[in-house]
């Protein structure tokens, strides 16, 4: 009776379509309005054929290599990472252990008790303050400075001026406020 739907290899024109319908229609079943109908009335279309199944490695290969380098890094990371690890165990091993003497020593060793590390200690020596000059002539030096760096973008630009008006202010002032 009905065969079903052809599959093309090329998507057929409208009008090769329609004739087809058409011809179909004249056919078959009278009372049928497309060829929908008859595909459902017929047998189901056949699977189509599935694409041979590659191995993993073959379908990513352009992973192989990404994947060595990125082991490889990492391998020589940790391997640097442990054998400095190493390295600062055994200086500190060496200078830990203590002197080996060849005389016999008959005093009972005497264990000394570290002094508990005074919490007093001295106090900071702050600096003597600079002088008003100073900081002003270190100011203008300051602004001169920040007037020769050339902004790379609009933010930076803009920073430069807010510390150039800090500066400006600071240079201009009676007195400069001490820290």
């Amino acid at each position: 009776m009905s065969q079903g739907p052809k599959l093309y290899d090329n998507k057929p024109k409208k009008a090769q379509l329609k004739q087809f319908q058409h011809h179909q229609k004249g056919k078959e079943f009278p009372s049928t309005s497309s060829g929908a109908a008859s595909y459902t009335m017929g047998q189901p279309p056949p699977p189509p054929p599935q694409p041979p199944k590659e191995s993993f490695a073959r379908r990513y290969k352009f992973l192989w290599p990404l994947l060595l380098a990125v082991n490889f890094t990492v391998g020589a990371y940790l391997f640097m990472r442990t054998k400095k690890k190493d390295t600062n165990l055994a200086e500190e091993d060496v200078d830990l252990s203590p002197p080996v003497s060849t005389t016999p020593v008959t005093a009972p060793p005497v264990t000394e008790t570290p002094s508990p590390v005074s919490s007093i200690t001295q106090p900071l020596k702050l600096p003597e303050p600079i002088p008003e000059s100073q900081q002003r002539e270190l100011f203008k030096y300051i602004l001169e400075e920040k007037r020769k760096v050339k902004p790379k973008d609009p933010e930076e630009k803009k920073r430069l001026d807010e510390e150039k008006a800090i500066l400006k202010q600071f240079i201009r002032a009676k007195s400069i406020p001490q820290l």
